[in-house]
């Protein structure tokens, strides 16, 4: 009988990561890119010099690189999430009446 081996795999249950970026902003990222790509194509299509429309995703692309890495480092995995979710839920919960409270009595049997 031959002994097997079997690799160990740590990465289980483990966020992705990328270079540095957790979780959804990778594909954030990712998104911002493909958004750059289209408007570069229609930036030259309606006839901007080339070296325009270069410069402008080249700033527009750095900007998108770096907003998304400080959102990455400050929000966590789940922060960002959680800082949206934040908005949905009231600060203050105001009854009007006060038949919340009240025990109903139950009727049946």
């Amino acid at each position: 009988m031959s002994n097997s081996v079997y690799q160990n795999h740590k990465g289980i249950n483990q966020s992705i990561e990328f270079r540095g970026l957790k979780a959804q902003y990778i594909w954030y990222l990712g998104g911002g890119v493909v958004i750059l790509l289209i408007l570069f194509a229609a930036m030259y299509i309606l006839g901007l010099p080339p070296l325009i429309c270069v410069g402008i995703i080249l700033t527009l692309g750095v900007f998108l690189v770096l907003k998304v890495y400080k959102m990455s480092k400050t929000y966590g995995e789940y922060g960002l999430m959680k800082k949206l979710a934040r908005r949905h839920i009231p600060r203050v919960i105001k009854p009007y009446t006060r038949s919340t409270f009240y025990k109903r009595k139950e009727t049946g049997s």
